[in-house]
């Protein structure tokens, strides 16, 4: 596991306040209970912040799945 996605899984694990929740690319907010519109701003917020990247709205509303926003991620902190 990428410490990417440990970082990221932690994120999960506090903002969702479940440790059992295992990140998997194809996850959605559908997979994981209480996400809603308001946990998911706190979700993006807590990666800006843990990453120090910014996303835009259009980034953030173009994402499908967990394993795009890993990319996401990915791509804004190796730039």
């Amino acid at each position: 596991m990428s410490d990417l996605h440990t970082r990221l899984t932690e994120i999960f694990h506090t903002i969702f306040e479940d440790d059992l929740i295992v990140l998997r690319h194809d996850m959605t907010a559908d997979d994981v209970e209480n996400w809603d519109s308001l946990s998911h701003i706190n979700l993006i917020v807590a990666i800006e912040k843990e990453f120090r990247i910014r996303f835009t709205t259009a980034e953030v509303a173009a994402l499908k799945n967990v394993g795009e926003l890993e990319a996401l991620v990915e791509a804004k902190v190796n730039r």
